[in-house]
């Protein structure tokens, strides 16, 4: 049964890898996928998805006007992923989760969960509520604790607590914490963990 996906995580887990590893799982063994990136993400040029570990590659770019029909898709598709979920708008994905449930075609998204402020997207908060599938991806904190919080920092390295929610950017301008860290005052630093994912 085809469902709709969403595959969350803070910063730097390896979604954009996890995306294209699914594209190429898909694709070796005969099946076309169709592969979408927010348009306002052009840290690795305009429509490509690209990984910390340098993988790259073209995708369809969609911004708040994209329509997810399936006239609006190619024929003969075995699954749509969308790399950074959270710009999606609730209709789109409403759209999308017609798509998986109507159209039986599954779609994976990936993607954040909340900004630097601990503040849901209102994709990501469409996902979770609509997703009939939920996984979260780990990373972890300087620390040594599970991260799923986002940081906001400075050009040298400190905390940026205001600002707009959407500032594109990569290890340069945000720090994947734990929510101990994310709490913290700026001048303790990283918390000490009792374990890896404590």
């Amino acid at each position: 049964m085809a469902k709709l996906y969403f595959r969350y995580a803070a910063m730097n887990a390896g979604k954009s890898t996890a995306l294209l590893q699914a594209a190429h799982n898909y694709e070796e063994r005969g099946m076309h996928v169709a592969l979408f990136t927010a348009a306002l993400d052009e840290r690795g040029g305009p429509g490509v998805i690209g990984s910390r570990l340098g993988l790259h590659r073209s995708a369809a770019t969609f911004g708040p006007g994209t329509v997810f029909s399936r006239q609006a898709l190619p024929e003969a598709l075995a699954c749509v992923l969308v790399d950074e979920a959270q710009f999606l708008t609730p209709e789109q994905v409403h759209q999308l989760h017609r798509l998986a449930n109507r159209e039986k075609l599954p779609v994976i998204c990936y993607g954040l969960r909340s900004d630097f402020q601990g503040r849901g997207f209102p994709g990501a908060i469409a996902l979770l509520t609509l997703a009939d599938d939920l996984e979260e991806m780990k990373t972890i904190c300087a620390c040594g604790r599970k991260a799923s919080m986002n940081m906001r920092i400075d050009a040298q390295g400190r905390r940026v607590r205001e600002g707009e929610q959407v500032l594109i950017g990569g290890n340069e301008s945000y720090r994947a914490v734990c929510p101990s860290c994310f709490y913290a005052e700026e001048e303790e630093g990283p918390q000490k963990a009792p374990g890896l994912f404590g």
